[in-house]
């Protein structure tokens, strides 16, 4: 059994219980996703499957090699690629889809995704710093302040805190309850926020395995 999907963040909205209640969700375009290749533990050493999110890509984006490697399987090229863990001795061969009624109502997954770049960010955004006073002609505001240790080790240690790059970086948000299962058109709602902007590509995985 294959126990993840790729898909694409739509967005988010609100879905309204019978109860009143009103559930912020994710939506995600899970799939369909076709397999591209088999991953053996006789072969490779371990049991999984490549699959591929269904979606156009013009044949220029794709190099030869890879081209190559979606000729052997039959299937289109994708644009996105990752590989799914199996369960059991059932897997899926090359060019078989797999689709969003994998999952069910009130099951829980792992979402893996790409957070939202934020460029080059200070100290105060990337590390949630309280900063200096801002009256009495105070001039430290915004600032690292101090971050060297005087005469011994004369050095700035190793995982300091400071400025730098802020997201980009991949994401795994845990137990992330599923709301509603659109097999008709593919979407999964999931209760809760995704990393990562519309249109991102994100991994969906059963988190009882």
């Amino acid at each position: 059994m294959i126990t993840g999907l790729l898909g694409k963040k739509v967005g988010m909205t609100q879905l309204l219980e019978n109860d009143g209640r009103v559930i912020p969700v994710t939506v995600i375009k899970a799939g369909p996703c076709v397999v591209v290749q088999k991953k053996t533990k006789q072969k490779d050493g371990y049991d999984a499957v490549q699959l591929g999110f269904v979606e156009f890509v013009k044949p220029k984006r794709v190099n030869k090699p890879m081209t190559g490697h979606y000729k052997k399987s039959n299937v289109a090229p994708a644009r996105f690629l990752r590989e799914i863990a199996v369960q059991g001795e059932e897997g899926a061969n090359p060019g078989d889809q797999v689709k969003v009624d994998i999952f069910s109502q009130n099951e829980l997954v792992h979402i893996i995704g790409t957070s939202k770049g934020r460029g080059f960010a200070g100290l105060v955004k990337r590390h949630h710093f309280r900063g200096g006073r801002a009256t009495h002609g105070s001039m430290f505001h915004r600032a690292a302040g101090s971050i060297g240790s005087s005469a011994y080790p004369s050095r700035v240690l190793k995982g300091m805190r400071m400025a730098g790059h802020l997201g980009n970086a991949r994401v795994t948000v845990q137990n992330l309850r599923v709301a509603r299962v659109d097999q008709e058109n593919n979407l999964l709602f999931l209760r809760g926020a995704v990393p990562g902007p519309p249109g991102g590509y994100v991994i969906v995985e059963k988190s009882g395995r």
